[in-house]
């Protein structure tokens, strides 16, 4: 008999494996994506403290597009960058959060180096 693939399963075990790489501190924090079904959200976190230091995500009031689609990604990829900036972050380390880096995650971190961040 056939088994089943959990898929989300397989997500936290990539995501797993690639938080064990990688680590924000503050000069450096991490940029780390994840993605449902209705929503996008970036978040800029500092892992030494444990602290979110920017958010953003396709509920705000400033990102027009209410849906999980690229032109959402751009708009939040696009935000993420200019809070970063405007707090004086302009490098950062890219979180997949064990998402394959296509569609809508690569929309968000094109438009978020396109706007000024490097990772």
């Amino acid at each position: 008999m056939i088994s089943k693939i959990d898929r989300k399963a397989e997500r936290v075990r990539r995501h797993k494996r690639v938080r064990n790489k990688i680590s924000g501190t503050a000069d450096c924090p991490r940029l780390a994506v994840c993605k449902t079904n209705k929503n996008i959200i970036a978040q800029i976190i500092d892992d030494e403290t444990a602290k979110t230091i920017i958010y953003v995500s396709t509920l705000d009031k400033e990102i027009k597009t209410k849906k999980a689609n690229k032109e959402a990604a751009k708009e939040v990829g696009t935000a993420i960058a200019k809070k970063a900036l405007a707090a004086k972050i302009d490098t950062v380390v890219f979180d997949r959060g064990g998402f394959i880096y296509h569609g809508v995650v690569k929309e968000l971190a094109e438009a978020a180096r396109e706007a000024g961040l490097k990772f």
